[in-house]
């Protein structure tokens, strides 16, 4: 029988990450009621924390295989630049790692260079192991088909190794700079126009600016903030509305931050629904009662009636449900309920429904096929290269708008800024001028 020390290393960080996640669930269930609330929300993110960074560890093996063992074979450790790039590459693994952890100490009104850059490795990690694996991966599939048994020459092998790791690399380091670059412009505006069914005539034209996964934490602060709502008060939209992940932290580390958020004035409202990062923080109620010193309205299940500002009698049901995560976090008293979301909204009225999942979008509609109009984020656009595919994959509404039968639309915003990763590739951050028009 082998024993743990005869593990090779990555499965030994396989174990750990299983023992971190087997932590995590028996936290969450039998000793949800016997730690206090704070302590769980201390705990719940180390151990988040510590489960990534066990995975990352598998990664990172790999990486150090194929970018340093692989030179150190070659005789690479003769070269005087050898220990400077064993060096250079264990930096970047340790930024990288430590990514995670700037959520449980780095978090201020503004973001601290360090969070910044080691969420830059993060997501110059991810592009690396991706692009390592994926050449490695049609190097061995054309040996199998077309070199087989043929002699191959061990200085052009060598030679062809040091080339392919030069490449990625370099591949790697552009493509992260394209990406900070592209993240570090303003959001795009994209105007959206949109039909909906049982829209009041008196409120054809109806502007709706939609923000969503803001993401106020250790790479995003005030001024980041501050900059989206001088953008949305530019616009001068009738109703402003948030739908989730505005923040990867509690209030008392980041109020200052959220300072901004006082100035939103669109006559019709300001409104909020929680995403799955609201959760993550454990703070949810403390962000119901800062919004609502702001002037901006939580739907915790709930629904409010817009009525036109030229006729009180017409109006439509503006509704708001709860992420989904919530039920998976087991949070006290929060949880999706559509039944109760939409209490009183008439079936001959319009009902536009704010969801921060597209997941969640789909449920409802599966629930209530008479919503007319779901706004939601979540997916980012898959916010950098490879993540877009993931993104697209395990979403039912990837991006941007959807019809869905005869008389409902799905929005599905790419997320005002980012989440951690201070990058965009292949998404583009965006503030969603919506215009609602009666049929």
């Amino acid at each position: 029988m082998i024993s743990f020390k005869q593990l090779p290393l990555e499965a030994k960080a396989a174990v750990a990450a299983g023992v971190v996640f087997f932590s995590m669930t028996i936290s969450r269930t039998l000793l949800a009621e016997q730690l206090a609330f704070g302590t769980q929300r201390w705990l719940r993110r180390l151990q988040m924390a510590l489960f990534a960074n066990a995975l990352m560890l598998i990664g990172s093996l790999y990486i150090w295989r194929c970018i340093v063992t692989t030179f150190y074979r070659l005789s690479a450790p003769n070269s005087y630049c050898f220990m400077p790039w064993k060096i250079a590459v264990l930096m970047f693994l340790g930024l990288a790692h430590s990514s995670f952890f700037t959520l449980l100490f780095l978090v201020a009104e503004e973001p601290y260079f360090f969070s910044l850059a080691s969420y830059t490795c993060l997501g110059a990690y991810i592009i690396l192991i991706f692009f390592l694996f994926t050449l490695s991966s049609v190097e061995q599939v054309y040996k199998l088909l077309v070199s087989r048994g043929a002699k191959t020459n061990g200085i052009n092998k060598g030679s062809k190794t040091v080339m392919k790791t030069v490449l990625v690399v370099m591949v790697t380091i552009a493509l992260t700079a394209l990406g900070l670059l592209n993240a570090s412009q303003p959001p795009a505006v994209t105007s959206v126009v949109i039909p909906v069914q049982k829209l009041p005539l008196s409120m054809d034209g109806l502007k709706v600016v939609l923000l969503s996964d803001i993401h106020l934490g250790p790479t995003v602060g005030k001024t980041k903030l501050a900059m989206v709502v001088q953008m949305v008060k530019a616009l001068k939209p009738d109703i402003t509305v948030i739908v989730g992940d505005l923040s990867d932290s509690e209030v008392m580390a980041i109020r200052p931050a959220v300072e901004p958020l006082s100035e939103l004035n669109s006559p019709l409202g300001n409104y909020f629904v929680t995403g799955n990062h609201e959760y993550y923080t454990s703070d949810v109620n403390n962000w119901f009662e800062l919004l609502k010193s702001f002037n901006i309205h939580p739907l915790h299940n709930e629904n409010v009636k817009i009525a036109s500002p030229r006729s009180s009698n017409d109006w439509f049901c503006l509704a708001g449900v709860d992420d989904i995560e919530a039920q998976v976090l087991r949070y006290s008293g929060h949880g999706m309920d559509l039944k109760k979301a939409l209490v009183d909204c008439s079936a001959d009225h319009a009902i536009v429904l704010l969801a921060h999942q597209p997941l969640a979008a789909k449920w409802a509609l599966q629930d209530w096929p008479d919503i007319n109009l779901i706004l939601s984020g979540h997916t980012h656009g898959g916010q950098i290269f490879p993540l877009n595919v993931g993104a697209y994959l395990l979403n039912p509404f990837f991006v941007g708008l959807y019809k869905v039968g005869q008389s409902t639309s799905v929005y599905v915003s790419p997320g005002t800024m980012y989440y951690g990763i201070p990058m965009r590739l292949g998404s583009r951050a965006e503030i969603t001028e919506i215009i609602l028009r009666s049929p």
